[in-house]
């Protein structure tokens, strides 16, 4: 009995491990070739957090415009992943920002703070 219990123990203490590496491996893969398919139009998300759309690809980097005419150059191995265009509708946001423009009004002066 006590010759199984230390290759028992060596097997269910490998096997995790083994199955981990084997996991993170297939992840790393599925990224590096999302990365090296990347094209000119791709709404891509950054591992910073920064979404935006692709305008130029190179071998190593590509360049991002991540607001209008405001252009980055980043890394490849930067992008988490790309974005369907389902997952963000520009024409959304457009309306949220101006209407929560036309709610606020710069002739308003009431105090907002009271000293006493």
């Amino acid at each position: 009995m006590e010759n199984l219990l230390f290759p028992l123990l060596l097997v269910a203490l490998i096997v995790p491990m083994y199955l981990a590496t084997r996991r993170q491996k297939k992840e790393m893969a599925k990224t590096t070739a999302m990365q090296s398919e990347l094209s000119v139009g791709d709404r891509v998300l950054m591992t910073s957090g920064i979404q935006g759309i692709i305008v130029e690809v190179d071998e190593t980097s590509i360049d991002l415009e991540i607001a209008e005419d405001v252009i980055t150059t980043w890394t490849r191995s930067a992008v988490r992943e790309v974005l369907s265009d389902d997952a963000y509708d520009e024409s959304d946001t457009v309306a949220e920002v101006e209407s929560s423009a036309d709610d606020t009004s710069a002739t308003d002066t009431t105090p907002r703070l009271n000293k006493d």
